[in-house]
C-alpha cells in the first residue's frame, strides 16, 4: 500500500453514542475472548454473548471475526500516544513512536497471533480495516518527523514498520526485537538530518 492510497482511507461511518457504546462492548469483549483463548476458539456469537448483545447486533458491526480482530487492533493504534515533543529531536520522535507501534501486541500474543491472521485476510471489511490502519500509522510517522518531512522518508519508515511486523508475526523475531531493529533503521534513515 502506498503513503498515498494509506491517506485517503475512507473514515468509518459515524455512529451515534450508543451505536458506539454498544461497538466498544463488543470489542471489549472480543479482546478480552482474545487473552482468553485463540483465533480459532473466537466466534462473533461467542463475542456477542460475552457482550451481552444479539448475535444479529456484533454482526451489524463486525461481518466476521477477523474483522472484529482488525477493528480491535486498530483501537490499539488509536491509544498509542503521539510523540510530537519539538524539544525532543526528530530521530527521537520517530523511534518513539514506532517503538510504541511495533509493542501494541508484544504483552498478548494469542491477540497478536490472531491479528496476523485476521489482517492478512482477504476479507473486504478487514481491507476496510487495514486501509484506516495504514492511514493511522502514516499520520503517526508524519506527524513524529514533523513539517516538511520527506514522503520518500515516510514511505521508506513504513515500509520498514509493517515489514517489522511481518518478522514478528511470523514468529522469526520477537516484538521486542522488533522494536530494536526499527529503533536501529530509523536511525540509519534519519541520523544525519
Amino acid at each position: 500500500m502506498s503513503s498515498d492510497a494509506v491517506v485517503t482511507a475512507a473514515p468509518p461511518t459515524p455512529r451515534n453514542r450508543r451505536q458506539e457504546e454498544t461497538f466498544r462492548k463488543v470489542l471489549a469483549a472480543g479482546m478480552d475472548m482474545l487473552r482468553e483463548s485463540s483465533h480459532a476458539d473466537l466466534t462473533i456469537r461467542a463475542v456477542a454473548a460475552r457482550a451481552k448483545v444479539a448475535p444479529a447486533t456484533a454482526y451489524t458491526y463486525f461481518s466476521s471475526k477477523n474483522h472484529l480482530i482488525a477493528e480491535i487492533y486498530l483501537d490499539l493504534v488509536g491509544r498509542v500516544p503521539y510523540f510530537t515533543d519539538v524539544n525532543d529531536s526528530r530521530l527521537s520522535r520517530v523511534q518513539a513512536a514506532l517503538r510504541s507501534l511495533a509493542l501494541v501486541v508484544a504483552d498478548e500474543p494469542e491477540f497478536a497471533a490472531a491479528c496476523t491472521t485476521a489482517l492478512l485476510s482477504t476479507d473486504a471489511a478487514v481491507r476496510t480495516v487495514r486501509d484506516r490502519i495504514g492511514a493511522e500509522i502514516h499520520r503517526r510517522i508524519r506527524s513524529a518527523l514533523g513539517p516538511n518531512s520527506d514522503p520518500r522518508i515516510i514511505e521508506a519508515l513504513e515500509m520498514t514498520y509493517y515489514g517489522a511486523l511481518v518478522h514478528a508475526g511470523s514468529g522469526t523475531l520477537t516484538y521486542q526485537q522488533v522494536a530494536e531493529r526499527v529503533s536501529h533503521t530509523v536511525t540509519l534513515l534519519l541520523e544525519d538530518e
